[in-house]
């Protein structure tokens, strides 16, 4: 099995608008597909692929080019690194924000629901917080708060109740003691839908995502060029939402800055009116697909 299958690959190529000698930047090497189709349309010019999992770097040995640089990091550190390396301004940012194929694939994970393993979720394994340090700690009122906002789960409430409730007298360590909470309170027919809704919600807030997000959007516009891409891979509405405010408005959420005679302020032009999907032949191949949308945008 494939480490991870690149989505939109070629899409996401095209949107970046490559130059040969322009500098970019992959936020999510994962198993290097879209960082291997950046560096063959490069001449003169350097990718720099970030990737917080430890899987991901051992991927990265394999490209062997004065061209590429990998850094073992979230990138929420874009900034803080691309100065490291002495770069001050690239001319594209590619951020595939999926899990990969391999996390959700390996069982000691702790991403999929179709595997018994630890309740772990992290991104990247040199991280301190859990998904079950989660479950076992948070508040019940915590817990409400990110099963609704995060999983949009309807029942948030009498869900976090019955964890709190659960683990005073058996600590949640494995996916299959969560399971046993959650089959009692999903919908007959629907238990794949609410399992995929927590866990969503739960790893969401292990890895502090959408806050990783903003802060990577807010450096993006500080490090492009002016004329520079930004392409955006989300697979999940919470993120979507995140990215067309900060393209279409400026601001992550929605809200909206004029100058003194009514024009938008806005760092972003979006290319395209509407998010890029998967084409049918790619849904055939990578049902993953279905859920990915891409937006891109230009620096203004």
């Amino acid at each position: 099995m494939s480490y991870h299958t690149s989505i939109m690959l070629d899409e996401c190529i095209e949107g970046l608008n490559i130059k040969e000698n322009g500098i970019y930047v992959d936020l999510t090497f994962g198993g290097g597909g879209h960082s291997k189709a950046i560096l063959e349309k490069l001449k003169g010019g350097h990718l720099y692929a970030f990737d917080q999992d430890e899987d991901a770097g051992k991927n990265a040995q394999d490209i062997d080019s004065s061209s590429f640089t990998f850094i073992q990091s979230n990138f929420r550190y874009l900034k803080k690194y691309l100065k490291f390396y002495g770069v001050n301004k690239v001319d594209g940012i590619l951020a595939d924000l999926g899990v990969s194929s391999h996390q959700i694939n390996e069982a000691t994970r702790g991403f999929s629901t179709r595997f018994e393993g630890p309740l772990d979720m992290r991104m990247g394994q040199s991280t301190d917080k859990t998904a079950e340090q989660v479950l076992n700690e948070y508040s019940e009122q915590e817990l409400h708060k990110i099963l609704g906002m995060y999983g949009e789960v309807k029942n948030a409430k009498t869900l976090a109740a019955e964890i709190v409730r659960q683990r005073v007298n058996s600590p949640l360590r494995t996916i299959g003691d969560f399971k046993n909470i959650l089959s009692r309170y999903a919908s007959r027919g629907r238990e794949n839908k609410y399992f995929a809704q927590v866990f969503q919600a739960v790893r969401i807030e292990v890895n502090e995502e959408l806050k990783v997000l903003e802060e990577m959007l807010g450096q993006s516009e500080e490090v492009l060029k002016e004329g520079g891409r930004l392409a955006v891979m989300s697979f999940h509405s919470l993120e979507d939402r995140i990215v067309k405010n900060y393209v279409n408005k400026g601001k992550v959420h929605g809200d909206v800055e004029k100058d003194i005679f009514g024009n938008l302020l806005r760092p972003f032009q979006p290319v395209n009116k509407k998010p890029i999907t998967a084409k049918e032949e790619e849904l055939k191949l990578n049902n993953r697909a279905r859920s990915a949308k891409l937006r891109v945008a230009e620096k203004l």
